[in-house]
């Protein structure tokens, strides 16, 4: 089994770009959320070492803004918290599709918290920064603040680029989306069966 993952800045068209593979993907972002709502012993991990900002389960997003915005420390705190949780749910994941050929992971902080294998074929998804910024002024609960904060826990883009294999570059036009999946597949298909005979 191949691991894709992908990487790049908040915004660039990670998700997107990760359903056009069309093999199965891990989004950590849908599966953090589904921890705040079903799993109440994340919540009361939170409460306890937050217990200011927090009223009572399940986790509403509104009371975790605050608390991301009154201290920086504070969404180290909440993320050592809920990685764990990830990194099982990952396995889960691996283990349930462990007869497909590929897997694409969607995980905003894959480099950040090791979870890159060796193997690994890591893509760095680079959009333009005014058209980031575009799209992200349309999203819900949208925070410029909030945005920043997340940013400071990443590693800087420089690094990730180094660390890619590949890099798509993102006008968030779908033709140009799929011609670099579509080489992007055929590279890794092809080395892959090389190596193997």
């Amino acid at each position: 089994m191949i691991r894709i993952a992908l990487v790049g800045s908040i915004g660039s068209g990670k998700s997107y770009i990760a359903k056009l593979f069309k093999f199965p993907v891990f989004n950590a972002d849908l599966e953090v959320g589904k921890i705040y709502k079903k799993e109440k012993k994340i919540f009361l991990k939170i409460k306890k070492k937050l217990p200011n900002f927090f009223s009572k389960f399940p986790v509403k997003k509104r009371e975790l803004i605050n608390a991301i915005l009154d201290n920086k420390k504070n969404l180290k705190l909440i993320t050592n918290i809920i990685h764990p949780m990830i990194k099982k749910k990952l396995f889960s994941f691996e283990k349930k599709n462990r007869n497909k050929k590929i897997i694409v992971l969607d995980i905003p902080l894959y480099l950040e918290n090791k979870l890159n294998n060796k193997k690994d074929i890591i893509i760095f998804v680079q959009a333009n920064a005014n058209e980031i910024k575009k799209r992200l002024i349309k999203r819900e609960n949208y925070n410029v603040n909030l945005i920043n904060q997340f940013k400071k826990i990443q590693l800087p883009i420089e690094k990730k680029i180094k660390k890619s294999d590949f890099v798509i570059k993102n006008d968030f036009k779908m033709r140009t989306a799929n011609k670099y999946v579509k080489n992007i597949l055929d590279k890794i298909l092809y080395e892959r069966s090389s190596i193997r005979y």
